[in-house]
């Protein structure tokens, strides 16, 4: 029997809370995260509320339960949709091979070359800022990422013996990809995609930052951080506060998936 690797317990731990602080927000929050108190602007922890409250008197620690819930939706979203064009790209490119294959992953290629801030930007002078803009960004952005995965990984399964089998016994190759590769590969699909979205949380709030992401009045770590610039002398906690919570998301979500990683390793298991 394996022993469960602590990153995983960690990381499991942390995604908990993140995930667990962005449901809570849809029903409690300790104050309005959009409710403005100028008797409270400024003040720190304890003296406004837990975490304090921001330049026009909204509780932060309201903010950043909300601002969870945006991340959340937005980095989940965005990497359902990547990861499930891009998984089915990666297959059908190990499915068709050749000319097909080649052809496939150089436009991936040329998709990958294109970070989510620069796709952001173009879409967002077509499509306007917002939420829609961040997740189509972030979604493209995946894309190659889980294409690379799945053809790896597809290319492994289609060399063993049951998918000649499964030929012989006339199956096609869309049939097997469905019935044999994709149950065999969802192990390395699902380290993958804890580990992407703990990156799209990271690309969500630099978009935000960046004032490409959600728009006012809805919550966002990222654009905290930026309305946060002008006090960070003053006001430090309005910084560490969003800061933490970014970093704490992240840092969960990869140890989650180098936990799962290292689980579902069958290396892992004969070298213990």
């Amino acid at each position: 029997m394996r022993r469960v690797p602590a990153t995983l317990w960690i990381g499991a731990a942390l995604s908990l809370l993140f995930v667990g602080a962005a449901l809570l927000s849809r029903v409690w929050t300790p104050a309005d995260p959009t409710g403005m108190n100028i008797a409270a602007r400024l003040k720190g922890p304890g003296e406004a509320g837990l975490l304090g409250a921001d330049q026009i008197g909204r509780d932060v620690l309201s903010i950043v339960m909300a601002g969870a819930w945006t991340s959340l939706g937005i980095a989940l979203t965005a990497t359902a949709i990547g990861g499930a064009v891009g998984t089915a790209t990666g297959m059908a490119a190990a499915a068709g091979r050749g000319g097909f294959e080649r052809a496939v992953m150089a436009a991936n290629g040329v998709l990958f070359a294109f970070p989510p801030i620069l796709s952001a930007i173009l879409l967002g002078a077509l499509l306007g800022p917002g939420a829609g803009t961040a997740i189509l960004a972030i979604g493209l952005f995946m894309v190659p990422v889980f294409a690379r995965i799945a053809r790896g990984a597809a290319l492994q399964v289609w060399s063993r013996d049951f998918i000649k089998a499964a030929r012989m016994a006339g199956k096609g190759p869309v049939r097997i990809s469905i019935e044999h590769v994709l149950p065999n590969i969802s192990a390395q699909i699902i380290v993958q995609f804890a580990i992407q979205t703990g990156l799209a949380i990271l690309a969500e709030a630099g978009l935000s930052f960046l004032g490409m992401g959600v728009a006012p009045p809805n919550p966002s770590w990222g654009r905290m951080l930026s309305e946060a610039q002008t006090y960070l002398s003053s006001a430090p906690h309005l910084v560490l506060a969003p800061g933490l919570a970014i970093a704490g998301a992240v840092l969960g979500l990869n140890l989650l998936g180098d936990g799962l990683r290292d689980l579902t390793d069958p290396r892992r298991g004969q070298a213990a």
